[in-house]
């Protein structure tokens, strides 16, 4: 398997999309160097932003990430890989590795699904896809858990939350979101996954969205949180 991976290198070599280095035979997506620079989610961390963004709001039950996003560095560097250059496979990366490392949290939630938060189609289209749809299937491949891609739909096209307010963020995502297949939601628990989680907004109008059709209770996952 080595030899055929070295083949394909020589002739096709694979580069980090942090820093455009080669990368080596035992690495994957991102090379060793910049992947130990992005900064972990620590506990405490958690703790903090799970208060900040979502404990007053009595929708999602608990939280993790991988890693905190900082802005101009490798990690925003890899997920814009992701985005903007059709790496869809570094999200299935993102996915083992938050699968890898956050298991065992996510085993005790006992999650019966995990739903991808998601895009537009018009956005989609422009992308070709949903890099939530591969990190969560990173996930539940890894931990044996069923990803269900269509429970939710996003039905309104809104603009990027990148600029945008806290107030105005969550004045643009309300009501952008409509729930798919009532029967499969009912009583269950599920994990919504995105890449970055940011004001939190999105993932909380998603969870609202199941709590009404009946689910027991939501948690949260992403690659990244911004503190």
């Amino acid at each position: 398997m080595k030899f055929i991976k070295g083949f394909f290198d020589f002739f096709l070599p694979r580069h980090c999309p942090c820093c455009k280095n080669k990368l080596t035979l035992d690495e994957f997506s991102i090379c060793n160097n910049c992947l130990s620079s992005i900064k972990e989610a620590d506990p405490e961390i958690l703790s903090i932003e799970y208060e900040r963004k979502f404990a007053s709001s009595g929708i999602i039950s608990g939280f993790t990430s991988l890693f905190v996003f900082e802005k101009d560095k490798a990690l925003q560097s890899f997920i814009h890989s992701i985005k903007y250059n059709k790496r869809f496979l570094n999200a299935k990366y993102l996915g083992k590795l938050i699968s890898n490392d956050l298991s065992e949290q996510i085993s005790r939630w006992n999650i019966d699904y995990i739903s991808p938060v998601p895009l537009h189609s018009l956005r989609k289209a422009e992308r070709g896809f949903n890099q939530s749809n591969y990190i969560a299937t990173g996930i539940g491949k890894r931990l044996n858990i069923r990803v269900k891609k269509n429970l939710l739909k996003r039905i309104r096209y809104t603009e990027t939350q990148t600029d945008l307010t806290l107030k105005d963020r969550e004045e643009n995502i309300s009501n952008a979101f409509k729930s798919k297949h009532k029967r499969l939601i009912e009583g269950k628990t599920f994990l919504l996954v995105d890449d970055v989680i940011t004001t939190g907004a999105t993932i909380r109008e998603c969870g609202k969205v199941l709590l009404y059709e009946g689910a027991a209770r939501i948690y949260a996952c992403s690659a990244a949180i911004a503190e």
